[in-house]
């Protein structure tokens, strides 16, 4: 599905023109997400919040989606342009306009933002997730789930049913979130 985003400029009195921009097919998307497989934190973020010690999941979705919410890379080193981007996966979750299970997640939504966590961790009804070390975030697209390894130090794409497998135990869950507005 492609949304349309119209803008108007008016240059005098009689003459306007409109611009549309559109948010990248599922197609388009997956080329755009393909380009920062392999690539490390240091070659996505302008900010030099780049210490491999440091989970780096919800930072690169931040820096590919524009979010801007919450605590910053720019707040962690205070260089590059400001604001920077969103460092934490409890607070992208929390902007999701819609979460929930990802066993629940409409057929008709075939790109958003994929979470794993223990179920204890989440109340979807009030957008919630815990802030607790193991949770972790990437973007679904195209059938595949684009996130940034923490243990390789680069982007790589899972299918859900391997993202799933990155925490071990019974309550380990897959959760799904619409994308927040930039």
């Amino acid at each position: 599905m492609t949304v349309l985003d119209y803008s108007l400029q008016t240059i005098d009195t009689t003459t306007v023109f409109v611009t549309v921009a559109s948010e990248s097919s599922s197609t388009d998307g997956d080329a755009a997400l393909d380009e920062y497989l392999g690539k490390s934190i240091s070659e996505i973020c302008p900010n030099e919040y780049t210490d491999n010690s440091k989970n780096h999941c919800a930072h690169f979705v931040s820096h590919v989606k524009g979010y801007t919410f919450g605590f910053k890379c720019y707040g962690m080193t205070n260089k590059g342009p400001k604001p920077g981007a969103s460092i934490r996966v409890h607070e992208v979750f929390s902007e999701c306009p819609l979460v929930g299970r990802w066993d629940d997640k409409p057929e008709s939504i075939t790109s958003c933002l994929a979470f794993v966590t223990s179920s204890k961790n989440v109340k979807i009804d009030k957008k919630e997730m815990l802030n607790v070390p193991a949770k972790h975030i990437g973007i679904f697209s195209g059938g595949m789930i684009y996130h940034y390894s923490n243990s390789k130090d680069q982007v790589v794409k899972q299918t859900p049913q391997q993202f799933k497998k990155h925490y071990k135990g019974s309550t380990i869950e897959v959760f799904y979130g619409t994308f927040p507005t930039v």
